[in-house]
């Protein structure tokens, strides 16, 4: 597989953030702010306790049928002779239809759902913490595109201002450009407010204080070659994602409970053992043992409706199970498409920017300075590069965004 190393270091570029705040975290990577994620998310330890909670219910379905105790005492007179009898027995019913087999087959079922639950709440909860990740870097790349326009404005200002007073500008270009250093102020201003939106939402979701920020992005993408025809894809997905590894469980389970039930119409008969003692007026004591075997008709109830909505539950789940299959065919072509549109994008926009447009808006704000282009010129260099820029930031955050996506889908490491 191919590996997009010059993704990789242009998106470090893109995401290597200045100053955020009051406190640093230089190198806070991508695996560890979902390692930290992890730790506090409510969700994935909702996800594990419905763990602890199915195996305790497998251990519970192992157990077998308590025995019973009786004692009874029964007592008869009559032309003066009286009969007591005592009777103690130990009563065992036995599943002798498999019924306990099937029950614990379904509770290990669903206890291998649970778990599978789990990983697909922490590829939900990674892809999370990458959207949050990347959205940071980005807003603070857009930020600094807009805190240096709006300097650039405010320095043009001032130039404008001086040339004016030596009468080589009209007080028209001088209000021109006040108004826009205005403009790329408010933009400015604007862009370090999403920029702070961001790193709470990313603070959120690591739990990290609130004034915690990144310093730099270490992103990577790792064996993924997007190229690769789609089915190759698809057929990794659908053996690996966990949600429908989890759906093809609790089908699975539904089934033996299905059989389950069906096995409760064979009788389970229940054996006893005991001691019967009797004593009479004439003083004569008997004692000996008793034995018996009792076993259910299943006349009236034959468990036939139990059953049928047993299978009927099964049968909704597998229609379940088939969509989300059907859902995650769609949504990794879907994803594809964007991850191949959004590189085409990088390439064209790669084209047009580097040090070489870097150079052109130096070699502008000179010319400028100096009076050899007009106001206008000027501005639509200015503008030509803080858009082209943005653009790149917006379309590189894409790419990985989308590919954190494909990751969630694969159920495997594609991005950290």
């Amino acid at each position: 597989m191919h590996v997009h190393s010059h993704s990789a270091v242009a998106l470090a570029l893109l995401l290597a953030a200045g100053p955020l705040g009051a406190q640093q975290a230089p190198g806070l990577t991508l695996q560890r702010a979902r390692e930290l994620a992890r730790q506090t998310s409510p969700h994935i330890t909702a996800a594990q306790s419905a763990v602890e909670a199915a195996a305790a219910r497998e251990r519970q379905a192992r157990a077998f049928l308590n025995p019973d105790i009786s004692y009874s005492r029964e007592q008869t007179s009559g032309n003066g002779v009286s009969t007591s009898q005592n009777i103690a027995s130990f009563d065992q019913r036995l599943e002798i239809g498999g019924q306990r087999g099937a029950r614990v087959a379904a509770a290990r079922l669903r206890q291998e759902a649970a778990r599978a639950r789990v990983a697909a709440a922490i590829r939900d909860l990674d892809y999370e913490v990458a959207r949050a990740f990347i959205a940071v870097g980005t807003a603070a790349r857009r930020a600094q595109l807009a805190k240096r326009g709006a300097e650039q404005f405010t320095e043009a200002s001032r130039i404008m201002t001086q040339r004016f007073e030596q009468g080589d500008v009209s007080g028209y270009e001088v209000r021109r450009v006040r108004l826009e250093a205005a403009r790329y102020a408010a933009v400015a201003a604007q862009a370090s407010f999403t920029a702070r939106d961001a790193r709470l939402r990313f603070n959120q979701l690591t739990g990290l204080t609130s004034d915690t920020a990144l310093a730099a992005l270490q992103a990577v993408a790792q064996g993924i070659d997007v190229e690769s025809p789609p089915d190759s894809f698809v057929t990794v997905a659908l053996a690996q994602n966990p949600e429908l590894r989890a759906a093809e469980l609790e089908v699975r389970a539904a089934e033996s409970d299905a059989t389950s039930i069906g096995r409760e119409v064979v009788p389970s008969p229940t054996l006893s053992a005991g001691f019967k003692n009797e004593e009479t007026t004439t003083a004569e004591r008997l004692s000996g043992f008793v034995a018996a075997v009792s076993l259910p008709l299943p006349l009236w109830d034959r468990r036939g409706g139990a059953v049928d909505a047993a299978r009927a539950e099964a049968r909704r789940l597998e229609a379940e199970r088939a969509t989300a299959r059907r859902r995650v065919q769609r949504m990794l072509q879907t994803t594809l498409e964007a991850v191949r549109a959004a590189d085409r994008q990088q390439a064209a926009l790669r084209a047009q920017l580097g040090p070489e447009a870097e150079a052109a808006l130096q070699a502008a704000e000179v010319a400028f300075a100096e009076g050899e282009i007009t106001l206008l010129e000027w501005l639509d260099a200015v503008r030509a590069y803080q858009e082209a820029e943005a653009a790149f930031a917006d379309v590189l955050a894409e790419s990985y965004t989308q590919r954190a996506a494909l990751e969630r889908l694969l159920a495997v490491p594609l991005i950290q």
